[in-house]
Parts: C-alpha cells; structure tokens; sequence
C-alpha cells in the first residue's frame, strides 16, 4: 500500500477541492466540517442563553451572555481538531462536540451551567438547525449575490442588444425575427424568478427531543411550556417551527429548497447550450486572449470552453440535488442514519454550483453579437415573413389563407426581389401589397424590444419587494 498524499489542491479526490478550489474557497467558511462543527457550538450555546432566559437556569451576566453569542464564530481551528479528535473515540460527531463545549465553558465562570450542555436534546436538534444555518447563510452571502450578477449582466446586454434583429428557430428551423436582446431577457426573466423565489424560501426547525415528544425536558420540567420554548428558540434563528416531528425534522422544506437550485441550474444550463450553439453558427463571437489555447493541435480554434464547463458542472449539481430529493425524504421508523451521511454533501453541491454560475458568467464577459453575420443569416430567406402574410390574409377575409401560403412557400426559399415578385400575385388590394413590400426581415420585429423593457422594469420591481 502506496503511502498517503499528503491534501493538497494536486492531491485532493474531488475537483471541488482540488482544481475548482479558487472559484469555490469562499465556500469554506460556510459549508466546510470545520464550520459545521462551529455552527453546532453556535445552537449549544445559543440553547443555554435560551434555557436562562426561560428561567431553568440562573441568569447570566452580560459578559457571559456575549461570549455565548460568540463562542460559535469564534471557535479556533484547534479547538476543532479536537472535536475530530474526540470523535475517533466516541464515533458520535456531536457528543465530541459537546465535550470540547464542556471543557471550554469549564475555564470560565459558566463552570456551573456545565451539566445542561445539551440539555435534554438529541443529536439531530443540533444538526437539523446547523445544517439548515449552513444552507441559509452560504444561499445568502455566496449564491445570491452572484446569481443577482448573472441577472443584472444578462439584463445590461439584453437592454444594449435590444434591437439587434436575428432569426429564432422553432426545431431547429427558421421561425420568424426576433431580436438578440429579447432572447437574452428571456433567460433573465427566468432566472429572476427562480432566485426570487430561492431568496424568499422558508426553511423549518425542530427542537423536540428524542423522537419528538419532548419527553425528557417535560419530565424534568413539567412546569415549562416546552412547545412554546421550542417555538420561539426556532424562530431567533429565522426559520419556521416544525412541532410534529419524529427524531429528525423531516426534509421536506430543504427538499425544496434544492429543487429551486435545480430549476435555476437547468435555466442556465439551457442558457449555455443555446449560446453554445450561437457560437458555434459564429452569430456570437468570443474574445481571443493571448496566450490561450484552444486546442493541443488545431491552433485555430476558440472554443466556448466556459459554457461547457458551466454545463458540466451545474449538471452534477443537479445529481447531487436530486439524490438529496429521492433519499432525504425517506427515514426508517423515527430514524435511521442514512440522511446524515447524505446531507453532509451539501458543499459539494453548493460547489458545483458555483463553479458553474462563475463559468457562466465568464463566458458572458467574452462573447458579442456577430453582426454582420446575423444580419447575413436573417436576410438570407424571407420565407420567414410569411406567418404575417397569412395572418394578414385573414385578416382581409381570404381564404384559408395558411394553405394558400403553405402551397406557395414551403420548403421555398425567398429572396427580396422573389419575395416582391411573390407578394404581387396574392388576391389582395394594390395598398395592401404595398404594405408587404415594405415589409423586411428587420422590421419584422413585433414588440421585441417593447418586450426587453417590459422585462427590465419587471425584474427591478421584483428586487424592491
């Protein structure tokens, strides 16, 4: 057996931690098992503070109530080794920190309140809060942040291209104009919503004992009203209380909580293949830096490498999103261990994630408009304007005018003068062929760029609320 490597980014099993580690670093402070393990000190000793002021123990003195609040954050790198060190011996992450707690607070004068560490409380109170602090707080101050800069991007390119006219296609086909701004403001439209939404998403808690019932703080207590305790120690944290549990607070609320990280990713992971394909028809053009290459032996190419690094990443996201989805929902009778080893890669998947949302907007940075060649391809075939023919046939009553254009037109193609030269033999009067010759591809544009304003004040109000 080859003698272990020492960690390293060159040494490390996941890319998350070894390739990727500087787009993801910031992650570290909030998802990592050094952090887990500080925010489990953060709910012990927030408990106690809680325990005081229902009056179980005695009241603390301002000094001490603010080293409680600060224990938590405050937990030095040391001091958690030995949490990890404990555990070897009692392979129970939470007893191990619960007596490094006790052995910190035993050099202080909260000496005395030792004994109700953890009073009354099963593992899982501690970690369906941490883990869901964790969660919140990497949402918060890591993913939102940069998903609202996707958006203003996505929004400050669609407002720039907002009357540039290019083709859409339906199938793969020429459709009819549109223009690059408005399908860039679809995408923003979208992800808005979606990271609205993730913003505003409730997370629920739980604080109820051994399979939820409260049984050994009633006993001990039976004068306390434990569910109102239990409430309001939930909600100092910002989250919903969960009364009716068993051991474990059931998943649900995080369930969906990852399913609007999917809905986003998949967004982007649409907005990436649809660029990628626009590159690679050369409608958008990418930025060449010196000294990147896009190929080991074709020299010549730029390849839309950030895209597909995005793509790839926000996809194993989404595996891990929807393992979380089948499996967390499930627990034996009032328990079973199998969710703890499973939530415990929330990092990976709030890390794929941000490799992905960085890509992205990479990728976004380097690319513009091929004018020239959109322009080329839209005007190529004005076959694409006989949707409005037709809906102007209708108009004047002819009839079933679809088929009429369809026995003319399909698998046509139609240049300008052949398109003038069509539009004089439709039965209709001399001023309304005048009006189709005056129509063109480019100003075939509907309420395109009415549309990109629409969606700029809607996102902006949406910020606001």
């Amino acid at each position: 057996m080859k003698t272990p490597l020492p960690l390293s980014q060159l040494t490390a099993i996941s890319p998350i931690d070894g390739r990727y580690w500087e787009k993801v670093s910031e992650l570290a402070s909030y998802v990592s098992e050094y952090n887990l393990i500080r925010v489990r000190f953060e709910i012990e000793a927030k408990y106690l503070i809680a325990l005081s002021d229902a009056g179980i123990v005695r009241r603390l003195t301002a000094a001490e109530r603010e080293k409680l609040e600060n224990l938590g954050q405050k937990l030095s790198l040391e001091d958690a080794k030995k949490v990890k060190k404990i555990e070897e011996e009692t392979r129970h992450d939470v007893k191990a920190a619960e007596r490094v707690f006790r052995q910190l607070l035993g050099k202080t004068s909260l000496k005395d309140l030792i004994e109700m560490i953890h009073f009354g409380l099963t593992s899982e109170d501690i970690n369906n809060l941490a883990y869901r602090l964790m969660l919140k707080r990497a949402t918060k101050d890591i993913c939102l942040p940069i998903l609202d800069q996707l958006i203003n991007e996505l929004v400050s390119r669609a407002e720039k291209f907002k009357t540039i006219p290019m083709l859409a296609r339906t199938h793969g086909q020429a459709a009819v104009p549109t223009t690059v701004g408005k399908e860039l403001m679809v995408f923003a439209i979208r992800l808005n919503k979606q990271v609205r939404k993730l913003e505003k998403q409730k997370l629920s808690g739980k604080l109820t004992g051994a399979v939820g019932n409260f049984n050994a703080l009633q006993l001990a207590y039976p004068n306390v009203n434990w569910i109102s305790f239990s409430s309001k120690f939930i909600e100092s944290l910002g989250f919903v209380p969960n009364l009716i549990t068993t051991q474990i607070n059931p998943y649900e609320d995080m369930i969906e909580y990852f399913q609007i990280y999917q809905r986003i990713n998949n967004i982007l992971i649409d907005f990436n293949q649809d660029t990628w394909r626009y590159i690679s028809d050369d409608w958008f053009i990418q930025e060449v830096k010196k000294g990147e290459v896009g190929s080991s032996t074709m020299p010549q190419k730029v390849n839309p490498i950030d895209f597909e690094n995005s793509e790839g990443n926000l996809t194993l996201a989404n595996g891990i999103f929807e393992t979380f989805s089948r499996k967390l929902g499930i627990s034996r009778l009032q328990r079973d261990l199998s969710d703890s080893t499973t939530i415990r890669n929330i990092g990976s998947a709030l890390g794929y994630c941000l490799v992905g949302y960085k890509s992205v907007l990479t990728g976004l940075s380097r690319i513009r408009p091929n004018l020239p060649k959109i322009s080329r391809q839209l005007d190529k075939d004005w076959i694409i304007l006989t949707e409005g023919v037709q809906t102007i046939l209708r108009k004047l009553g002819v009839k079933d005018p679809y088929s009429l254009v369809a026995s003319l037109t399909r698998g046509e193609h139609i240049d300008r003068q052949m398109w003038q030269k069509w539009v004089g033999s439709l039965p209709i009067a001399e001023d309304q062929k005048s009006k189709l010759n005056k129509l063109s591809p480019q100003k075939y544009l509907g309420l395109a760029v009415e549309l990109v304003n629409v969606g700029i004040k809607e996102i902006k109000l949406s910020k606001k609320k």
